[in-house]
């Protein structure tokens, strides 16, 4: 397990709480003074959450607007308050400033499709508690002509539900239980609190495009950039059973980058006279610079093993990129370049939320705010 000094894996993302949301009970399970969840419930919960992340999901897309399943009265008998219906439409709009800035930065989606499985619930009294996961895939519109067909990511989410006299279930509250930046359908929510750390060595790169020409020699030298982003594509959502996760103990996210780095043959170094000079992974433990965002950078700088890059459209395939959420000075998160496109434009994969192929731009889109590290390995 990480120490507890050990800075952020990957740091908690803010979450959006919504309002009311209300569900039939059967009508022994309204009678009853403390109901049960059974598989039909369950099944509903389901597809209130995916109703209401599909409705967010369709508000990126660049075509025209769709019905929005979630604040429309169902045959179903789902009921939707005037409560929820303002606290989604102001997330949906949310949503919109993000598909401008994607536009801005030269990337659409032209469909997406989203699906979501309940893992497990949890009566408590007349309170609901409801594990989710999101798997959604968007489509990339071809503007330059050069983008993937595709990215995608796996979310996770709680929902609570509060049981009410009349037989219904209202929903009282929706969070993600992700570390990792927010997804793309994600609305920005209220800024995190800043918290006070020492500034690290890299210095912070541009984010405007085009970048700069700085090509990359991805064949023939030390490493193996392709070997890289295999194992990234190979592992972005089926982890690697030959490594532990962090998932519960801060975040996956550098882990899985550093596992990546070793995939195209980054030595590991188990001793050294430098302080952060080491990086190591064993059966028994790994070393701080393995797992730690902000530990990682410090390795690489100290021990030569990357180069910062003054503008992150400059990255190519194998390099990393670090975010600062909130710019306190204390990196958040890693991932990694696994493609890039011919226009110049990376995309990264990652752990924290499980992500596949997202465009840099969208990343950029999301957190307009945020300090960005790119790091040329």
């Amino acid at each position: 397990m990480t120490p507890k000094n050990l800075s952020r894996s990957c740091s908690v993302v803010g979450a959006l709480t919504l309002s009311a949301l209300l569900l039939p009970l059967s009508a022994a399970h309204a009678a009853a003074p403390a109901p049960r969840v059974t598989a039909s419930t369950a099944d509903a919960f389901g597809r209130v959450a995916d109703a209401v992340f599909t409705d967010r999901t369709a508000a990126l897309l660049d075509t025209a607007p769709k019905a929005r399943t979630a604040l429309k009265a169902t045959t179903s008998g789902i009921r939707v308050p005037g409560t929820l219906a303002r606290t989604e439409t102001t997330a949906v709009s949310a949503l919109h400033g993000t598909r401008s800035r994607l536009a801005a930065l030269g990337e659409a989606y032209s469909a997406a499709d989203t699906e979501v499985a309940v893992n497990r619930t949890r009566v408590t009294g007349r309170l609901a508690t409801a594990w989710v996961t999101e798997t959604t895939t968007l489509t990339y519109r071809r503007i330059r002509g050069d983008e993937p067909a595709t990215t995608g990511f796996r979310a996770h989410h709680v929902l609570t539900f509060a049981a009410q006299a009349d037989g219904t279930w209202k929903l009282t509250g929706e969070r993600s239980t992700d570390k990792g930046p927010r997804q793309i359908n994600q609305p920005v929510t209220t800024k995190l609190t800043k918290t006070t750390m020492a500034a690290v060595d890299a210095p912070r790169a541009a984010t405007t495009y085009p970048a700069p020409a700085n090509p990359k020699t991805l064949t023939g030298g030390p490493y193996d950039y392709a070997a890289m982003a295999t194992y990234a594509e190979t592992y972005w959502k089926n982890y690697n059973p030959a490594y532990r996760s962090f998932n519960s103990v801060g975040g996956d996210c550098t882990n899985y980058v550093s596992q990546s780095l070793k995939a195209g043959g980054w030595a590991t170094v188990a001793s050294s006279g430098e302080e952060y000079g080491t990086w190591n992974y064993t059966a028994s433990t790994q070393t701080d610079t393995w797992v730690g965002v902000n530990e990682l950078s410090w390795f690489t700088q100290t021990a030569h093993r990357s180069t910062p890059l003054a503008n992150v459209y400059q990255m190519d395939v194998g390099d990393v990129m670090q975010m600062d959420f909130d710019k306190d000075g204390s990196k958040d998160h890693s991932m990694i370049t696994s493609y890039r496109s011919g226009g110049g434009v990376p995309y990264l994969t990652y752990h924290d939320t499980d992500t596949y192929r997202r465009s840099l731009s969208s990343l950029l889109a999301a957190y307009p705010n945020a300090a960005y590290y790119a790091y040329r390995t």
